[in-house]
């Protein structure tokens, strides 16, 4: 009797143990992949593999469906938010756009995220950082919807890209007096009022050579087509910038990426002083 009830405690505690064994078995099989959310919204256009005149063309390019999908969200103008990036960023060439992805200048504020410090008004301020370009543009338009100093700027039409631009200056977002004028003539210029209605954007054609001041010589030998093709002698083209009201040399040498000084050596320019209507050579020689 003793014996048998010896077996059967043995036998309980074996089918315990297997038991647990196999539980703990599942355990480790069960999934650990984390999902993760799909980024929402308009996505920065790839333009790798396209050719553009000069850099503020690329510019509006990548971020013109982003401009005009935060319009449909916060009733900001896709010519205003475009333009002040361009101006912001000098076509995304800027340090902070490109180390940052910051392409508004906006300041740490209460900022929380990461950070860049770069000279403004004053040494080494502290300036937001952001993972993505789109974010930029999302914190932008954000940063002017829920601030009350900005609160009337809403109250005008997305089409009147001109009073936008001169509440912008009113509101304090900018100390530059000719910061109006600088983007009314970015807007005009590149027509980026057509992007405040998005019915007629997408038959805009953004790399319209014929409305650009470019000038190109191309030299060919007569022969074979075969021969044409291998003996052609490309000039590099002579990229001109005219001069309109609220230009100045640093301006327009931050849109080109270019320094005062060479853009004053290559145009044979003795001071800063350059007048409306004037053409300067915009690319190095």
């Amino acid at each position: 009797m003793n014996k048998a009830f010896l077996i059967l405690c043995i036998g309980c505690v074996f089918f315990s143990c297997k038991a647990k064994k196999t539980i703990v078995t599942k355990r480790q099989r069960t999934s650990t992949t984390k999902t993760t959310k799909k980024d929402e919204g308009a996505r920065v256009e790839d333009t790798s593999k396209k050719t553009y005149a000069n850099s503020t063309y690329k510019y509006i390019d990548t971020y013109k469906n982003i401009a005009q999908e935060e319009m449909k969200l916060y009733d900001i103008p896709a010519s205003i938010t475009l333009a002040q990036g361009i101006l912001e960023s000098g076509s995304g060439k800027g340090r902070l756009s490109v180390k940052a992805n910051n392409h508004f200048g906006i300041k740490c504020h209460n900022w929380t995220g990461a950070k860049i410090y770069h000279d403004d008004d004053k040494a080494q301020e502290c300036f937001r950082k952001y993972n993505n370009a789109k974010y930029s543009f999302r914190d932008h338009s954000l940063f002017l919807s829920t601030r009350k100093r900005y609160a009337n700027l809403f109250k005008l039409k997305k089409s009147d890209y001109k009073g936008w631009a001169k509440g912008l200056r009113a509101a304090g977002y900018a100390t530059d007096k000719k910061y109006p004028e600088k983007l009314i003539s970015l807007i005009e210029r590149y027509e980026l009022h057509k992007f405040d209605d998005t019915r007629k954007s997408k038959a805009r054609t953004i790399n319209n050579m014929s409305k650009v001041k470019v000038e190109s010589v191309k030299t060919v030998e007569k022969n074979t087509n075969e021969d044409i093709i291998k003996k052609s002698r490309v000039i590099p083209r002579k990229i001109i910038h005219v001069v309109v009201k609220g230009d100045t040399l640093y301006y327009i040498s931050k849109m080109h990426n270019i320094s005062v000084e060479e853009l004053k050596t290559i145009n044979n320019l003795e001071n800063n002083n350059i007048a409306i209507g004037q053409k300067l050579q915009v690319n190095k020689k």
